[in-house]
């Protein structure tokens, strides 16, 4: 009761420093919140010195940002969330329709993503954790493939050329399935691989061989095995909830769906402070209860395991899977540099835009006539180097912060409730533009999910009958720590964090899209998505291109993940 009461204090401390950072962005960025505010009403309005002081006027703006949050805060109690800058509307209505937009979508993408993590461990469960061929290439592949990308190419042949559904709007059930098949796909690929890489151990477990030796059904042991993987997926799942909310940006961008992500970037854009303040607030009481969910289904799958110790350790070491042979996949992407790397990538011939691929341009050109072989290979460099720095601080991060779940557990929530754009604006008005600026936000936010999958591991490890039989022969803590718990909950938390290197690469493209980074001509992989995406349709290779290369990235990442394994007593 005290621990609940504890992490309820952290959570609110939190969520009300969020709030108050949010308050004062304008200022602390040194920007004019009513230029600002001019700009997003009437951009052909000349700013004078009139102009601007009838806004400040209108807005209380000269009271400063303290007085304008106390007055926000305290129409909470009442239910009112203010009026908009921009509009003069109740901000109440506005994002309270946003999330109920958001909430379906994101019921729809956790459909989708179920049916994607079920394809991908169908093989696992049937054949009892043995032979696990089908499930690494294929689904690695599929995580890293880049949600707007995914919108773009479902809307373009699905909703567009075939007709088979509607591309754009928000009328009824139909136009949720292009948009939550591009948000459910890369997710469900994700938490496949997280609960394939579970299966195994517990397949391997006493209790699952004495049931195959009594004869026991073969899909009675898998539904067990099943129930006793999944606490270790709970928290992540948690955090997939909440970024198939506020993380859909891109995606809500491009089907035009006025959901709740998409709400909060354009008040941050337009420093709409009443609805970016209520947008914000409204997502992290939604991780709070994605979270509370996720801790209440993990205590009823475990039952009191938790407390009398009885929980054998699921992570022992798992027969590898059979892939792609890594020396093939290793060689692929280096041998593409190395052939583009002599090419300019900065050479214009507006006489050969959008050309297919030919021998002199293997990827074809790009809107300018920029040979794409060229533009992907100067890009990789950066792109990988950056990436897999932040990744490597981003699991040291992770596992710290994981093995005290106390402390990490509300972070954990209020971090993850946000999107990455948003925290990428926090951290500008903090520490200014920059090449940092794009790292930074990523690593404040990447951590968040390598935490959840530690502590999730932590709990179920210290339930395990060897660390009650260690503290009963005198083991200490720190040698807990270091010869039974780290040993156990480091290789699943890496090889997490390899699946994770393409959606870091991508989270930086998108960044540098938005002008918090790279910027043209820069030829930064992600850049040359965001730069080629609106001639998808006319021009496929100018997209392809980056996309395989990040696609076999998430290959590379897999393929290097299955070599992250415990080992063996």
């Amino acid at each position: 009761m005290r621990g609940t009461a504890t992490a309820l204090l952290w959570r609110a401390i939190l969520a009300t420093a969020l709030v108050c950072a949010i308050g004062v962005l304008p200022w602390a960025s040194h920007t004019d919140p009513a230029l600002t505010v001019l700009k997003a009403r009437s951009a052909d309005r000349d700013p004078t010195p009139e102009v601007l002081a009838d806004i400040r006027a209108q807005l209380g703006l000269e009271a400063g940002p303290l007085h304008l949050l106390g007055d926000w805060a305290g129409g909470l109690w009442r239910g009112d969330l203010g009026r908009s800058w921009l509009s003069g509307a109740e901000v109440a209505p506005t994002v309270l329709r946003a999330l109920g937009v958001s909430l379906l979508l994101m019921a729809v993408a956790l459909l989708a993503a179920a049916v994607t993590a079920a394809l991908i461990c169908a093989r696992t469960l049937y054949r009892g954790g043995r032979d696990r061929r089908a499930s690494g290439t294929g689904s690695a592949v599929l995580a890293a493939l880049p949600e707007f990308l995914t919108a773009t190419v479902l809307a373009t042949v699905v909703g567009v050329q075939w007709g088979w559904l509607p591309a754009l709007g928000w009328y009824g059930p139909r136009w949720t399935v292009l948009p939550a098949l591009a948000l459910g796909l890369p997710a469900g690929a994700v938490l496949g691989r997280l609960l394939d890489d579970l299966l195994p151990g517990a397949f391997a477990e006493p209790w699952a061989q004495a049931a195959a030796a009594r004869g026991l059904p073969r899909r009675t042991i898998a539904r067990q095995a099943l129930r006793r993987s999944l606490p270790g997926l709970l928290p992540n799942t948690g955090l997939f909830v909440v970024g198939l909310t506020g993380g859909a940006v891109a995606v809500e961008q491009i089907f035009d769906i006025p959901g709740l992500g998409r709400t909060t970037l354009q008040a941050a854009l337009a420093q709409d402070l009443p609805v970016l303040q209520a947008g914000a607030l409204l997502l992290v009481l939604l991780a709070a209860a994605a979270a509370a969910l996720a801790h209440l289904g993990t205590r009823v799958l475990i039952g009191p395991a938790l407390r009398d110790g009885a929980l054998p350790s699921p992570h022992r070491p798992a027969p590898p899977a059979r892939r792609v042979p890594p020396l093939l996949l290793a060689l692929v992407l280096p041998a593409v540099i190395a052939a583009g790397l002599h090419r300019d990538p900065l050479a214009l011939d507006t006489g050969a835009r959008l050309q297919p691929p030919s021998w002199s341009h293997p990827f074809g050109t790009d809107a300018l006539g920029r040979d794409m072989l060229a533009r992907v290979a100067h890009g990789a460099l950066d792109t990988l180097l950056l990436a897999t720095t932040i990744s490597a601080a981003t699991l040291v991060l992770g596992v710290l912060l994981g093995l005290a779940p106390r402390l990490s557990g509300p972070l954990v929530d209020t971090v993850s409730a946000l999107p990455p754009v948003l925290l990428a604006l926090l951290v500008t008005a903090a520490a200014g533009t920059g090449t940092a600026t794009p790292a930074l936000a990523v690593t404040a936010v990447a951590w968040a999910p390598l935490a959840a999958h530690t502590s999730a591991l932590l709990r179920q490890e210290r339930a395990a009958l060897h660390i009650t039989a260690a503290k009963a022969l005198g083991a200490g803590p720190v040698q807990l720590l270091r010869h039974d718990i780290l040993p156990a909950i480091l290789p699943p938390v890496t090889r997490h964090a390899l699946l994770r290197l393409p959606g870091i690469a991508l989270s930086l493209a998108s960044l540098a899209f938005l002008g918090l980074g790279a910027q043209p001509p820069s030829p930064e992989w992600g850049l040359l998505l965001a730069e080629n995406q609106p001639y998808a349709e006319r021009a496929p290779w100018a997209v392809l291109a980056p996309a395989a290369l990040l696609a076999l990235l998430g290959a590379l990442a897999v393929t290097a993940a299955g070599g992250v394994r415990r080992r063996r007593a």
